[in-house]
């Protein structure tokens, strides 16, 4: 056993930690407006955005990754533009991979920022208002301050989330060592080839990194449940 673990390769974990961190710091910036705007708006089409940004969690990888694959292929204007005006390419790479993660993981971000931000007292937000702050003052000193326990779930769960990518991953950054194969692609292959032993030890390494995530927004959870109750 001692042997196996030694001859264990960590790269696709510490490259999967490395997406999952890079693509959770994105979708933070890129949901907390979001969030904010579906919390409060009254539009008409509030129903029609909220169903756009959830439809990872229900599309099949393999239908997300296809269609992320062929908007970043160098066929595309998407693709053509960076490839073009950048020397970037976007598949078969880490940057295609950070592309296509923060659109699968985007619903596991906003989701619960949003409900954090609908759960805050009405009041609070109308008294900052009436003491002349703007909507990013209020945002920043007001709402964020209030929503700490749904920020922790958002980052922790969307990093958890992240990590565990298979399909989409593997659709549009293959399996290229050091560059887009990740820990999940790493267990796939070992199936392929009937490495059933290493295919145990990655998969319970995943397993463990999954429960800890779990265990730790449970515990922060309900700590910050046991302030708001020693309060009221």
């Amino acid at each position: 056993m001692l042997e196996i673990l030694q001859n264990i390769e960590f790269a696709p974990f510490l490259l999967s930690f490395k997406l999952a961190g890079l693509t959770t710091l994105i979708l933070f910036i890129i949901s907390l407006p979001l969030a904010w705007f579906l919390s409060q708006t009254s539009s008409k089409f509030k129903p029609a955005l909220e169903a756009i940004t959830a439809l990872p969690i229900v599309l099949p990888p393999s239908v997300l990754g296809f269609y992320i694959l062929y908007a970043l292929s160098q066929n595309s204007p998407v693709g053509a533009f960076f490839d073009e005006y950048f020397g970037v390419k976007l598949v078969f790479n880490f940057t295609g991979l950070v592309v296509a993660s923060c659109f699968y993981s985007m619903p596991f971000m906003v989701q619960p920022l949003q409900s954090g931000f609908e759960n805050i007292n009405k009041n609070m937000l109308e008294a900052s208002y009436v003491a002349g702050k703007g909507k990013i003052q209020t945002i920043l000193k007001v709402a964020l301050p209030n929503i700490k326990p749904a920020i922790m779930t958002a980052i922790i769960v969307t990093f958890a989330h992240t990590v565990g990518e298979f399909g989409v991953v593997l659709m549009v950054g293959g399996s290229i060592p050091d560059e887009t194969k990740v820990a999940s692609v790493a267990i796939y292959e070992m199936v392929e080839i009937m490495d059933y032993t290493s295919a145990h030890i990655y998969s319970a390494i995943m397993v463990i990194i999954s429960f800890l995530v779990l265990l730790s927004v449970y515990i922060f959870n309900h700590k910050q449940n046991r302030k708001i109750g020693g309060f009221s």
